[in-house]
């Protein structure tokens, strides 16, 4: 199976909270007026796409539907396909990693699939023909750091790791050298997720962050955040609270496969502006996958 068909098959939860309503409410209306927009919005807001984000969808929809003289309810919803692809954006927002070397950290809260994401990028990355190392910067949990040691095994990758409770600064240091001394190209950083300790945290993520400009000043950098897409609008609240710890330059959404809630996607791209960069619709490793827009929107109508 292709990943698009890995993709549609993994919304087939989220196409029957959205695309299938959607197309009952068409069918039972003889026009279009304010009470179908009207429960349209509703359909939006409850597949987790948020008030904001449904409202805007609907007005764009409304104003083009006022442009082409649409009066077929049946049309409406190719309307809404274009307002979805103007929000989500046609580029494909890749990994900024060229030229090498580069350093990914990798943010998130306990539970979301983060040990597990950063082996399937690790995973993707080599397969790329890239060096790759990992660093096990959660040492709050020695779990974390057990976890992360039987993926880069798994991938075959090495891992730079300290005991449990150690500073993850000096994780991030002692990586860092290896990396330029086995000259990898990319070095992925795995941090705590300990967000009900913001302070400490947002401390932490500083520290690191200082230790990666000073000792490689000109790496490129990706700051990715890996949110859950079961949780739904409670995403979002976790990606704006990250993003006053560290500047997020994307996100890795992870299960959404499993969730009747990948409306999600359009909610975060909508609301915070931050790119979907990666997306897991599956257990197997090579199931995440760079994020493409109109292959989702299509998915999703599909």
């Amino acid at each position: 199976m292709g990943f698009f068909d890995k993709l549609k098959d993994g919304l087939s939860k989220t196409r029957k909270s959205i695309t299938e309503k959607i197309d009952q409410v068409l069918v039972s209306f003889g026009k279009v007026d304010d009470d179908l927009f009207d429960e349209l919005e509703e359909i939006l807001v409850t597949a987790d796409l948020g008030v904001d984000t449904a409202v805007r969808i609907i007005e764009d929809t409304k104003k083009m539907v006022r442009e082409r003289k649409i009066t077929d309810p049946s049309k409406v919803k190719e309307l809404i396909k274009e307002a979805l692809v103007e929000i989500m954006g046609e580029e494909t927002e890749k990994l900024e990693i060229e030229p090498s070397p580069a350093v990914i950290m990798v943010i998130g809260v306990n539970g979301v699939g983060k040990t597990t994401s950063i082996g399937k990028i690790a995973n993707m990355l080599k397969n790329d023909g890239k060096k790759v190392m990992l660093a096990a910067a959660d040492t709050f949990r020695a779990a974390a750091i057990d976890q992360l040691e039987i993926w880069s095994k798994r991938v075959g990758v090495d891992l730079i790791k300290q005991d449990e409770g150690s500073d993850p600064a000096a994780v991030i240091y002692d990586a860092i050298q290896a990396a330029r001394a086995r000259k990898a190209d990319v070095l992925i950083c795995d941090t705590a997720g300990r967000l009900h300790t913001k302070k400490n945290l947002m401390e932490e993520l500083r520290k690191v962050s200082r230790i990666i400009d000073r000792e490689m000043p000109n790496a490129k950098r990706e700051n990715l955040l890996v949110l859950d897409a079961t949780t739904g609008q409670n995403a979002v609240t976790q990606a704006k609270t990250f993003s006053e710890v560290s500047e997020v330059t994307g996100i890795v959404l992870t299960k959404l496969d499993g969730t009747a809630k990948g409306g999600i996607v359009i909610a975060i791209k909508s609301e915070l502006n931050v790119p979907v960069k990666l997306i897991g619709v599956g257990e197997q490793l090579d199931d995440l996958q760079p994020f493409d827009a109109k292959d989702f929107v299509e998915a999703l109508f599909s």
